[in-house]
């Protein structure tokens, strides 16, 4: 067999209980990683209490779990490539919440800054691994609404543990490591595995015809089964085998525009969000509010982020995403400055809720328009290298604040990251390409810079 012909026999098929299922376990890994990303932001100012840690050693341990993230996510590219996307999504997953387990043990802040870093590069991997894993398996018709969907779900971990954060971290001095041991929970992934198979285009990516085929027979069966006969699916476009994706391909032009656009639009998305989200505990609670209530209206602001996903489910796959990311990034802006000019509880949490509903709706609209901009044998690489270097940026983003902070107060915090989120938007509405013209049942070009198959 010459090719497997994986894309449009995928593509044409109904979503079914195997969708369901895979999305479940991919939204599953989400809530798992949005429970526990900003989990040191949450105990942060409990930490400033009891350890006497300070504003520069909070930027430190939020420097470095970027630099974390960085590693994760460069590495998940290479292991998706080499192992392939289900046996790097389990082994991610199951990364990240053995280190949050070990958060809960740790005894100064040194050792807490590592197990974070640690932690960090397990989450970046695992959400690395994720977006394409999704972005190989649903049609393409539909895959940014159910991208969406499962970060609608996965979202639900940020509310849901900064809300646990408020009520267990002030109640003794031990009771904050009760939010690792959350984040850990994660490890109960593995339960999904079995139900999991394994992308039948990265198989064809290896020549590996004869496997892919046969999990598309399955996958097929089981769609047959419940949906009844499907249609015949459009005819293969022969390609060679990519048995590996070394570095220097994106040196290529096809590869280099898209990671290089990406690349600005996690950089501003990562300096733009992480500085909210990381830092507004710790702001709040410097700025004379309490602990229970910085934490508790940061809580509040974050029952906008799924609504934000959800946003983005009803948008994405309606309206260029290119278009959809430039209007939301500039919202961001807009709210996130006004948030960072008020100290009026009821417009902290207005403003907040607004921030992270755009953000969320953002977010879930980027994991959607990343891996449409490169073929199969360029995806895993790309999406990685580029999600990587902006959780890199973001080693200098907490730096940056403190140093703002320190120097010149609390709202220049914030118009910093309104102008990193408005050049985000500035970029992409210059040099982003549009990918919804070219999804369709038997989609062949996802974008103007990348003329082979999604």
């Amino acid at each position: 067999m010459r090719h497997s012909n994986a894309a449009n026999r995928l593509d044409r098929l109904p979503i079914s209980r195997f969708h369901k299922i895979t999305l479940l376990a991919v939204s599953f890994a989400y809530f798992f990683e949005f429970a526990d990303i900003n989990a040191f932001a949450t105990t942060a100012p409990r930490l400033i209490d009891l350890w006497g840690t300070t504003v520069d050693q909070v930027a430190y341990v939020t420097s470095l779990s970027f630099v974390g993230m960085f590693f994760g996510s460069v590495i998940a590219g290479w292991a998706a490539d080499r192992w392939g996307r289900k046996k790097t999504l389990i082994r991610t997953t199951l990364a990240f919440g053995v280190f949050s387990f070990a958060s809960v043990f740790s005894w100064d802040i040194v050792s807490l800054g590592v197990f974070r870093v640690l932690t960090s590069a397990g989450l970046s991997a695992m959400t690395v691994v994720a977006v394409i894993y999704v972005s190989e398996l649903f049609p393409a018709a539909v895959r940014g609404k159910y991208q969406a969907y499962a970060i609608v779900i996965g979202i639900c971990g940020t509310p849901v543990t900064n809300l646990i954060a408020s009520a267990v971290v002030p109640l003794s001095d031990w009771s904050w490591r009760l939010v690792y041991l959350w984040g850990a929970a994660g490890v109960f992934f593995v339960f999904f595995a079995r139900h999991l198979r394994e992308s039948p285009r990265w198989h064809e990516s290896k020549g590996e015809y004869d496997k892919a085929d046969a999990v598309l027979r399955e996958i097929e069966s089981r769609v047959t089964a419940e949906k009844g006969p499907l249609a015949e699916p459009a005819p293969p476009v022969e390609e060679p085998p990519a048995y590996k994706a070394p570095l220097r391909l994106l040196l290529k032009k096809k590869y280099l525009l898209p990671t290089l656009l990406l690349t600005v639009l996690w950089v501003t998305q990562t300096i733009g969000f992480f500085g909210y989200s990381s830092w507004a505990p710790t702001l709040l609670a410097k700025e004379g509010f309490s602990v229970e209530k910085s934490i508790f209206y940061v809580a509040l602001t974050t029952v906008g982020a799924p609504l934000g996903s959800y946003l983005a489910a009803l948008v994405t796959d309606r309206f260029e995403r290119k278009w959809c990311l430039v209007a939301f990034g500039t919202v961001i802006a807009a709210c996130g400055l006004l948030y960072g000019l008020t100290f009026n509880p009821v417009l902290i949490v207005v403003f907040g809720f607004l921030v992270n509903l755009f953000e969320r709706g953002y977010t879930a609209l980027g994991y959607a328009y990343s891996p449409e901009l490169f073929d199969t044998r360029g995806r895993s690489l790309g999406t990685g290298v580029s999600y990587g270097l902006g959780r890199l940026s973001n080693a200098a983003g907490p730096l940056i604040i403190a140093a703002l902070y320190n120097r010149t107060g609390y709202q220049s915090v914030f118009l910093f990251i309104a102008a990193t989120w408005l050049v985000g938007a500035l970029v992409l509405a210059v040099f982003g390409p549009l990918t919804r013209r070219k999804r369709g049942p038997a989609e062949a070009t996802p974008a103007e810079t990348s003329p082979a198959e999604v």
